[in-house]
């Protein structure tokens, strides 16, 4: 990382940017370009160990790509906020962001209800009750963390 003053390497604090964002981005391998895809997550930690929850259909372009090569690419960021310095006439963005590689695999059916419900934490804090109807038309992946690294801009100047 070039700007090792905004550089973010401890665990705890890469782990509370993620609790603050509502997206994560996945990039997948296609064929000479990345395709990067918006989606809904969910975080679980074991020890040192960070995953990642997703949703999606039954079918389509993502799942493709995720069946000929796992590996992908997640960004998520938050804390946007826009920075002024009057007495110079610029101006920038604040953020943070966690950046890092993984490797997705599906949730077997049997786990699927569990993995919703991680997914939903992230979005409403006490225990949502969800139609598990729908869990049958749902593929839901786990990415495991393999590295990440995050990054901060706040108003210093």
């Amino acid at each position: 990382m070039r700007r090792k003053d905004r550089e973010i390497t401890d665990f705890n604090e890469m782990i509370e940017i993620i609790k603050k964002c509502d997206v994560c981005r996945i990039a997948l391998n296609d064929e000479g370009f990345p395709y990067i895809v918006p989606l809904n997550f969910g975080l679980d930690v074991q020890g040192d160990q960070v995953y990642l929850y997703f949703h999606c259909a039954t079918a389509g372009k993502k799942l493709d790509l995720i069946k000929k090569d796992n590996r992908a690419t997640f960004e998520m960021d938050c804390d946007h906020n826009f920075i002024l310095y009057e007495e110079r006439m610029s101006c920038t963005m604040g953020y943070a962001s966690v950046i890092g590689h993984g490797l997705i695999e599906e949730v077997a059916d049997e786990d699927k209800y569990d993995a919703l419900k991680i997914l939903m934490r992230q979005y409403h804090a006490e225990d949502f009750k969800f139609n598990t109807d729908m869990i049958k038309v749902t593929t839901v992946l786990r990415m495991k963390v393999t590295d990440m690294i995050g990054k901060r801009r706040n108003n210093i100047h």
